[in-house]
């Protein structure tokens, strides 16, 4: 192989090497972190190449208020298989926010949901 070719494929190497450590960087650096009370009113495994859990959580404030939606990713199936058991009781799901990430391959959102609490649970 010629010179050129060499030097475009070390660069090319070096260049998915520096991709592969910015992303593992993203999904290990937590930019803020919380929780959201509400009811789960959508909740999806979508994907075509990468399949994703996405949900929506309406977050009311008072009654008789138009609720605020937040919308959310999560990773983990035993934490969606959580969620889909509670679908429509009251629950705070615990997330962190994961800002810069290079593909939506890993959520459509940047908050990844990692445990519910049911709050209305009259078995408890």
């Amino acid at each position: 192989m010629n010179k050129f070719i060499k030097t475009l494929l070390v660069l090319i190497v070096i260049g998915l090497a520096l991709l592969a450590a910015y992303t593992w960087a993203m999904l290990n650096w937590s930019y803020g972190s919380g929780e959201r009370a509400g009811y789960v009113q959508k909740f999806s495994n979508r994907g075509y190449l990468c399949k994703t859990w996405e949900g929506e959580l309406a977050m009311v404030s008072m009654p008789g208020t138009m609720s605020e939606k937040f919308f959310f990713t999560v990773p983990s199936d035993a934490v969606a298989q959580k969620i889909n058991a509670n679908l429509g009781k009251k629950v705070t799901l615990q997330y962190q926010q994961h800002i810069g990430l290079p593909t939506t391959c890993f959520g459509d959102t940047e908050y990844f949901v990692s445990d519910i609490t049911v709050l209305d649970d009259p078995n408890q």
